[in-house]
């Protein structure tokens, strides 16, 4: 089982955002990190080493294999400088952050409308009470 991970910082008007992408095998789970500032490479690991526990990654997503089989170093730097000069993130990292954010708003929805239900509940309760506490003295 092949197992690999990747952390690409990138300026993503106004922040500095870090996109974490570990791939187990052909299942691919990402998180991303918002950064205020343009962040050093120490700011990043620190930061890793101190949140790794609190980082939520995205559901898994199937991602395309990749066959591990020996590159030519003119082609690995060539492809070495692509990626750094890439602006964005892999399709696969931004459907599975796409994945979560919509999941997230989900949850957010029902925890939303839950609360108001039982501020209705207690609401119309308290209008009950009111209600008898008016007709017990007479």
């Amino acid at each position: 089982m092949d197992v690999t991970a990747q952390f690409t910082v990138y300026f993503e008007d106004p922040f500095w955002v870090g996109v974490y992408e570990r791939k187990n095998g052909n299942l691919l789970e990402v998180s991303r990190v918002v950064f205020g500032e343009e962040p050093k490479d120490y700011e990043v690991f620190y930061y890793l080493l101190e949140n790794w526990g609190k980082l939520r990654f995205s559901p898994l997503v199937e991602a395309e294999s990749s066959e591990a089989h020996r590159i030519n170093s003119k082609r690995m730097q060539r492809a070495i400088n692509k990626q750094l000069s890439r602006t964005g993130i892999g399709t696969k990292a931004q459907q599975a952050l796409k994945l979560q954010q919509e999941q997230n708003v989900i949850q957010r929805k029902a925890k939303n409308k839950q609360r108001m239900e039982e501020e209705k509940q207690f609401k119309f309760e308290l209008k009950q009470i009111k209600k008898k506490e008016k007709h017990k003295g007479r």
